[in-house]
């Protein structure tokens, strides 16, 4: 009789365990999948195009504002040698950044994000104080439509065997482009500049950007560069929310980094 005893209590002990072991492997079945369905999607890659006569350090304060908040940036060093060979060549470097992307171009760059626009990964686009054409038009075109572009006055050409490049007079190229710039830091500017094809102004453009495509543009009243008139024009057909910058110059993403960050962080969420 003891013996039997014993064996009814060691079954049920068995049951015992074993509906509890189920109940925990359940529970943590439950809970990883739970974590699993609620896991963060990654940030995705913040590509800063860069605008004519510049390069990559023209982002330099956005870049280090993102990096901080946890994003991956790439500024990659745009060719400036037309559209279509630019574009050409930034294709290759976006073929080379895995994962979601937001575009962001500066000015001459703006153009550039339009074409790349459909590249696949790409979930949102910035225009800071940039062109925003439509497939057929010239950035020339769109920059003379309007009053308000100094660039023409602000510019000189340079000759070279085979070509014809743009490149910044240093006498006044602080109010065109960096008025609300330190002096100092405007020289700098102008001294590491990059000219750009000449060409490129006169080349039409090959895509608009997609319709369905967020879109943010930044608008700076005090742009010198490229007519505020002309920007808000371009921002607005495009169907992008526009954030003005009352006072900015053309280098806003230098003189107001905060407000540009805070834009294009909101095209990335």
């Amino acid at each position: 009789m003891n013996k039997l005893i014993q064996s009814v209590r060691n079954l049920s002990r068995t049951v015992v365990l074993t509906a509890l072991g189920g109940t925990l492997l359940l529970a943590g079945t439950t809970t990883a999948q739970a974590t699993m369905g609620t896991q963060t999607p990654p940030k995705p890659t913040i590509v800063l195009l860069h605008g004519a006569f510049a390069d990559g350090n023209s982002w330099s304060e956005v870049t280090g504002r993102l990096q901080r908040d946890g994003y991956q940036v790439v500024a990659p060093a745009v060719q400036l040698r037309g559209i279509a060979a630019d574009t050409s060549y930034l294709s290759g470097v976006l073929a080379t950044i895995p994962g979601p992307k937001v575009l962001v171009g500066h000015s001459y760059g703006g153009a550039l994000v339009s074409e790349l626009a459909g590249t696949e990964g790409v979930k949102s686009l910035v225009y800071v104080n940039a062109f925003i054409p439509q497939a057929g038009e010239t950035l020339g075109a769109l920059n003379s439509q309007f009053p308000g572009s100094d660039l023409g006055s602000a510019t000189t050409p340079i000759a070279y065997p085979g070509g014809l490049d743009l490149a910044i007079k240093p006498d006044n190229a602080r109010a065109v482009f960096a008025a609300d710039l330190p002096a100092r830091q405007a020289s700098a500017f102008v001294a590491a500049q990059r000219p750009v094809a000449a060409a490129a102004f006169g080349e039409p453009i090959e895509r608009t950007a997609p319709a369905a495509l967020p879109k943010y543009a930044v608008v700076s009243t005090g742009d010198h560069a490229i007519a505020p008139a002309a920007e808000r024009f371009m921002a607005n057909r495009a169907g992008a929310r526009i954030v003005e910058v009352d006072g900015a110059s053309h280098l806003v993403m230098l003189s107001q980094p905060d407000t540009v960050t805070n834009v294009i962080e909101r095209a990335a969420r």
